[in-house]
């Protein structure tokens, strides 16, 4: 146990004296390229604010913040503002269970309901229009793949959950996904779905025998270092919290928008983690875990998931033409086997492992940008990859 420590602390040393050479690098010139190319789309209102993160083997290479956390009072961003990650959330969730995968205490083709017993037998949509709707019963049984690779037949969200993702312990939500049919037969179509990977935070819980948000944070989040990563945010965390924008009426610039699929306040008593998309975290915290999957599995010398557990987390699962998603993460988004995932308000993580790099990009966009907006990440993408050419 000394031993991993001291590997831990020597580690984060070495992480820290990475960012300080980095920072100290930014500070001899009057503008990092990075600021430089998202700037204008910050001076034309086609984007509030930005951080940026650049990650490679060893740690983070570049960290930056351009822009408004809040436009109307001109409160800058910055490196350790505060985002709701939304569906970025499902990557930790699978890691999670790649861990008791790892451990032998789940395997991925095991069914569901070897964990959840009402979760078998469920009716499954034959036929349906306007009018009416036939149903049969299920052929095979979900199985832990089905639901991470999001082909269970489970639809994107109960009724319940749409308000607010946070209302329901998860052996409620579980239970409340079986009140109504699969829109398929497992295994035989493609369905992004929040409550596939909220059933399988309730897996963790059982198989684990801990809350999924102690296992989580115990697992996870505590061991890398991510001290701003939960489901909880507190008073002082929202304090940071960047402000949410869309396009104006007129499409030209920016106005105000309202998180989605989330009730204020956030900090609120009686708030459940949603392992779909209830996370809040910083792009610092988020380079720590990109750092670990870009070293399959490693972090300061500790080894949290197997190379076997990356690479079936990484490669494409759904068995279907054009539908390129693992274990929840897309896969090969660049042609060259990257992985990753986005979120609703626009943030997202890529691993890029043939070029030795991550890319974070955090923002908080409702309903798309205006004007040029949406090439302000192409632009952080090209730069971060000229950075990691050097």
């Amino acid at each position: 146990m000394k031993r991993l420590l001291k590997v831990r602390f020597l580690c984060r040393a070495l992480t820290f004296a990475v960012l300080v050479f980095s920072l100290a690098s930014h500070a001899l010139a009057d503008e990092s390229p990075i600021k430089s190319v998202l700037q204008p789309y910050v001076a034309s209102n086609w984007l509030a604010g930005a951080v940026t993160v650049v990650v490679g083997p060893e740690g983070i290479i570049s960290h930056e913040a351009v822009g408004y956390a809040d436009v109307a009072a001109k409160k800058p961003m910055k490196k350790d503002s505060f985002f709701w990650i939304a569906s970025m959330t499902k990557p930790f969730t699978a890691v999670a269970l790649m861990m008791l995968v790892d451990e032998g205490k789940v395997a991925l083709d095991d069914p569901v309901s070897k964990y959840i017993p009402p979760m078998d037998k469920l009716w499954v949509v034959e036929r349906k229009d306007d009018n009416s709707m036939t149903l049969r019963r299920q052929a095979r049984p979900i199985t832990i793949r089905h639901l991470l690779s999001h082909t269970s037949g489970l639809p994107f969200l109960t009724p319940v959950l749409n308000d607010d993702l946070s209302s329901l312990p998860l052996d409620q939500a579980a239970l409340s996904f079986t009140m109504n049919p699969l829109e398929f037969q497992p295994g035989e179509g493609y369905r992004y779905s929040n409550e596939g990977v909220d059933t399988v935070g309730r897996v963790i819980e059982v198989a684990s025998g801990m809350p999924y948000e102690k296992f989580m944070q115990t697992r996870i989040f505590d061991p890398l270092g991510m001290k701003d990563t939960t489901f909880f945010p507190t008073s002082r965390q929202l304090k940071r919290l960047a402000k949410s924008y869309g396009p104006n009426a007129e499409k030209n610039g920016l106005a105000e928008a309202k998180i989605p699929f989330m009730r204020t306040p956030f900090d609120r008593p009686g708030r459940y983690p949603e392992p779909g998309g209830g996370l809040f975290s910083t792009g610092k915290d988020l380079a720590h875990f990109c750092q670990m999957l870009l070293n399959k599995g490693m972090y300061c010398g500790e080894r949290f998931l197997s190379e076997t557990a990356i690479a079936e987390l990484s490669k494409i699962q759904t068995g279907l033409p054009n539908q390129k998603y693992g274990l929840c993460f897309a896969v090969d988004q660049d042609g060259h086997g990257a992985f990753g995932h986005g979120g609703a308000q626009g943030t997202g993580m890529t691993i890029y492992p043939e070029r030795q790099l991550a890319l974070i990009w955090m923002v908080q966009v409702r309903g798309g940008f205006p004007g040029k907006g949406g090439n302000a990440k192409g632009a952080f993408n090209d730069e971060a990859f000229k950075l990691g050419a050097k």
